[in-house]
Order: structure tokens, then C-alpha cells, then sequence
């Protein structure tokens, strides 16, 4: 990390459909200017791969060109999310739009970056570890970088941890 803090460094931020407005607020507020932010989206490979075998069920084999028109439409939604998390960082930023499993895709371009900033996506409703979802709880425990964990929206209301396991 660069000795003066956060200045000049990159920043990596993961955009979701539900979470990317937190994600984006959280970035305009903790990445000085100079910092390099890139807006990243994973279209999630479970996705393709359901799309495409719904097509092959519904029309069959002999419809070719549906397959690309599906991966269009999904980029196409895919950029304009990152247009929309563009515009509302209000900021030059770079952005990636890639394809495969989201936590491992997520990780691995948080190698090249100083800062990852990413929300909670599980269960909004109470504090804990319920409220990472599966692919956020690998980028969390993967992440080769510092890591900026926000709430989207507001965070439920504060209850005292659970109580220690007892011990053996």
C-alpha cells in the first residue's frame, strides 16, 4: 500500500443488482480522488448456463443464434448497470465486465487492486454471518487486498452478540 493512505491507489468496487448503489455511495466517500476506482459485474456462469439449457429444453437444438442473442441481452443489461454505477460516482472510472463464478472472478481482480469495496447480500434482516451471501463470503475470505464491507441500505438494529459456545 502507498505510504500516503488511500491517495493514488486502485480501488476495486463489485456491482450487483442489489447491492451496487451501497457499493458506489461507499466509493464516493472513501476513495480520495486520485485513487484509480474500476466498477466491476460478473455475469454469473449458473445464469448462462441456465439460460442456454432452458433454450435447448424449450426450442431444441436447431435454433441456432438464440444462444448469442441471450449473452448479448445479458451483457447488454450488464454494461448498463455499470453505466448507471458510472454515472452515479460522477467520477472517471475503468470498468470490467466479465463472466464466470463471481466470487472467484471477484478475487482474483482484487489481486491487482489496493482497496475491494463490496456489500452484504444475504440476510439483511439481522446482524451476523448470514447476512454474506455464499460468493461474497469467498471474496471476503479471498480478497488478497483490504476490504470495505457496507450495508446496503441501513444495517439492522444493534442486538449483543450470541453468547460463547460453551467449552468441552
Amino acid at each position: 500500500m502507498a505510504e500516503s493512505g488511500l491517495s493514488g491507489y486502485p480501488v476495486l468496487v463489485w456491482v450487483t443488482e442489489g447491492t451496487w448503489q451501497s457499493c458506489v455511495d461507499a466509493a464516493r466517500l472513501f476513495a480520495p480522488a486520485s485513487a484509480q476506482v474500476t466498477l466491476m459485474y460478473v455475469v454469473p456462469a449458473d445464469l448462462l448456463q441456465a439460460t442456454h439449457g432452458a433454450h435447448l429444453g424449450l426450442l431444441g437444438r436447431g435454433h441456432h443464434g438464440v444462444d448469442a442473442r441471450i449473452d448479448e441481452i445479458l451483457d447488454t443489461a450488464a454494461d448498463e448497470l455499470l453505466a448507471a454505477a458510472a454515472a452515479r460516482l460522477g467520477r472517471p472510472c475503468g470498468r470490467i465486465r466479465t463472466h464466470g463464478r463471481p466470487g472467484h472472478e471477484v478475487a482474483a481482480a482484487a489481486a491487482d487492486a489496493d482497496l475491494l469495496i463490496l456489500a452484504r447480500d444475504g440476510d439483511q434482516s439481522h446482524l451476523g454471518p448470514r447476512s454474506l451471501g455464499k460468493e461474497t463470503r469467498f471474496v471476503v475470505d479471498h480478497a488478497p487486498c483490504q476490504v470495505l464491507l457496507v450495508w446496503p441500505g441501513e444495517a439492522p438494529a444493534s442486538a449483543p452478540p450470541p453468547p460463547a459456545p460453551p467449552r468441552a
